[in-house]
């Protein structure tokens, strides 16, 4: 009888053991899976949602005096910028939770759209020398830099980050996307996004 009751608790006490230990490897490898997905989404990183083209008429001038300010001479091009802005999402500025125990990804706070690279070309027109002040190559890398930052000016009044805030879905459903490649759920409740969108997504 003493050995029939030590082989039962023998067997209970195994089987105990060994419901511990995959408990123990089951969160161990929840945890392991909500770091590499926090780092997944976040390897996303710019996420494009628009983009805009912009032609403009840039006036350079540049003017350099010499001799206590008695002789000045004066270099100037017109330069004609075609431009294209990416706008979009920086996915690596959002703030979200994963809890390993609910399998569950938060976002808590999805970032601002901004622009994420322009491109641009640049033609000189009328461009003219100056006596003691000509156009060197790193005047030329110069108006380069000048024109990004012209044409980055003008991208809050096109309207694109608009736009690109009615885009916004997309982004989310990237992120739902990777989440759901390892069986786990997006709760994007916390976020103050527009209506319409609120309803597509509670539509999926």
């Amino acid at each position: 009888m003493d050995i029939i009751f030590s082989i039962i608790f023998g067997v209970i006490a195994a089987l105990g053991v060994n419901t511990y230990i995959k408990h123990i490897q089951s969160k161990k490898l929840a945890q392991s899976q909500s770091v590499i997905l926090l780092d997944k989404i976040k390897k996303v990183c710019k996420f494009i949602t628009v983009e805009g083209d912009f032609a403009e008429i840039y006036h350079y001038e540049d003017v350099k005096e010499r001799f206590l300010k008695l002789v000045s001479s004066r270099k100037k091009a017109l330069v004609v910028i075609d431009a294209k802005a990416y706008v979009g999402f920086d996915l690596s500025k959002i703030d979200m939770d994963a809890n390993p125990e609910t399998k569950k990804v938060t976002l808590k706070h999805f970032p601002e759209p901004e622009v994420l690279s322009i491109e641009t070309n640049l033609k000189y027109y009328d461009k003219k020398d100056g006596i003691f002040n000509k156009f060197q190559a790193n005047d030329l890398t110069a108006l380069h830099n000048e024109a990004k930052l012209h044409i980055r000016d003008k991208v809050p009044e096109s309207g694109l980050f608009q736009i690109a805030k009615k885009e916004a879905l997309e982004s989310v459903l990237l992120i739902e996307g990777i989440v759901q490649t390892i069986g786990w759920k997006l709760d994007y409740s916390a976020l103050e996004i527009e209506n319409k969108i609120v309803k597509e997504l509670d539509s999926k």
